[in-house]
């Protein structure tokens, strides 16, 4: 990889990764510092990284390093623990996207982690099952109990609108 490639990548991928990794921890400095780390790891194996590659190089290290953020902060969350109102949510709210940010907030490190890959990346479950060395099925399930989890804590539709 040239340094022109190097410069690229910056201009092409940081807002991407950064707002993967916002989406993820919910703090802009540690975000930031995820970012910056994935690209100075990007610069140190420049040499071995093919240029067709940095994209899923970039987003791999930062899904890492955000993992490795998440557990050192906090112990991990499991979804069978997780208590939740029978009743779902049932405030009305006139902003569905702050809804579903707090539903989001609640899921596993791994289920939240996969879903913003798929939903609001775009990558296919064979992309994201390189990206977070999960295999395909695995994270197929992951997905399926998050959106199964966002479904049961939204509730119906009508209570939002």
């Amino acid at each position: 990889m040239t340094v022109e490639e190097y410069n690229q990548a910056v201009n092409l991928y940081a807002d991407g990764v950064f707002r993967f990794v916002l989406k993820n921890i919910k703090d802009q400095e540690k975000a930031r510092d995820i970012v910056q780390d994935s690209f100075e790891k990007l610069w140190m194996h420049k040499r071995t990284v093919d240029s067709a590659k940095i994209k899923s190089y970039l987003f791999s290290t930062a899904y890492h390093r955000t993992i490795d953020v998440i557990r050192k902060d906090q112990r991990q969350k499991r979804y069978d623990d997780l208590q939740l109102p029978d009743e779902g949510h049932n405030q009305q709210y006139s902003d569905i996207g702050e809804v579903l940010n707090q539903a989001i907030r609640l899921l596993p490190e791994d289920q939240r982690s996969v879903l913003m890959l798929r939903d609001y990346e775009g990558y296919s479950y064979k992309e994201i099952s390189e990206l977070t060395a999960l295999n395909e099925s695995q994270v197929k399930v992951y997905i399926y109990r998050a959106r199964v989890f966002l479904k049961n804590y939204i509730g119906k539709l009508d209570v939002l609108v």
